[in-house]
């Protein structure tokens, strides 16, 4: 597995979150995350990314553990992830906000910035080249000049995936990627993350609420509820798991079907 939990236990203030959550993502994968609202979805992706630590468990990735490591030194070590409420600096450009996503990829120092020393120069080339070539990739390397905040909806979500992609992950976490994104832009997603994964080599792993973009774009899929794993397998195991109909009980029809 490239990503390992084992017995994971989050609490805050006598609040179980994650009950001894064990959990993985194979190299080379397509996985999903889901569960009803308030099942500990993000929880479990804020432990892993460091933001939060938990109680008791151990976290592995590439065979390293890293529940104890900081959120930049886990982004360091190749996990990077967007967010559910997109997080885009706001009087930056496009570019300049995917450039953003390279700091954990630099070397040189003050010192060499303000010497302007051949090392830092060079340093400087390969993020603007990598950053241009991240736009490209998600396909708005035309709007790169403009203020991020300025552009459509589900085009700020694409300058968020291109930031991440810029940090060079190995695993890649996608926090309610479809959300307020079109039918179109919904095709288009689960088009960018098969790219993503077959072009670049990034595995992903993605929270998502909307079941039918899930069914197509998943090979495996892990089903959390009440901070409980409660069943895990393929697209077509999980539609006709009945733990996962009754965890979903509640929910509209549409979520109910899983379709």
């Amino acid at each position: 597995m490239l990503l390992q939990l084992e017995r994971i236990t989050l609490s805050f203030a006598g609040n179980t979150v994650l009950d001894a959550v064990d959990f993985g993502v194979a190299e080379g994968s397509i996985a999903t995350l889901i569960g009803p609202n308030g099942a500990g979805k993000t929880s479990l992706f804020n432990t892993i990314t460091g933001f939060y630590r938990p109680q008791q468990g151990s976290i592995h990735f590439d065979g390293a553990p890293i529940v104890k490591q900081k959120p930049h030194r886990v982004t360091r070590m190749g996990i990077a992830r967007t967010f559910q409420n997109v997080r885009l600096f706001r009087e930056m450009s496009v570019l300049e906000n995917v450039m953003a996503g390279m700091h954990c990829r630099t070397r040189s120092g003050a010192i060499g910035a303000i010497l302007r020393l051949p090392s830092q120069r060079a340093e400087e080339r390969e993020i603007l080249e990598t950053s241009e070539e991240c736009l490209r990739f998600v396909g708005i390397h035309d709007e790169r000049e403009r203020l991020a905040t300025n552009l459509a909806y589900g085009h700020q979500r694409r300058v968020e995936i291109a930031r991440a992609l810029a940090t060079r992950p190995k695993l890649l976490l996608l926090d309610e990627p479809a959300a307020g994104l079109n039918a179109s832009e919904k095709i288009a997603l689960i088009e960018l993350i098969r790219r993503i994964r077959d072009e670049r080599g990034v595995s992903v792993l993605l929270i998502e609420h909307d079941m039918s973009l899930v069914m197509k774009v998943s090979e495996r899929i892990s089903v959390l509820d009440h901070g409980s794993m409660i069943t895990e397998g393929s697209p077509h195991d999980i539609q006709n798991d009945p733990r996962v109909i009754e965890a979903y009980l509640g929910q509209d029809d549409e979520e109910l079907a899983l379709s």
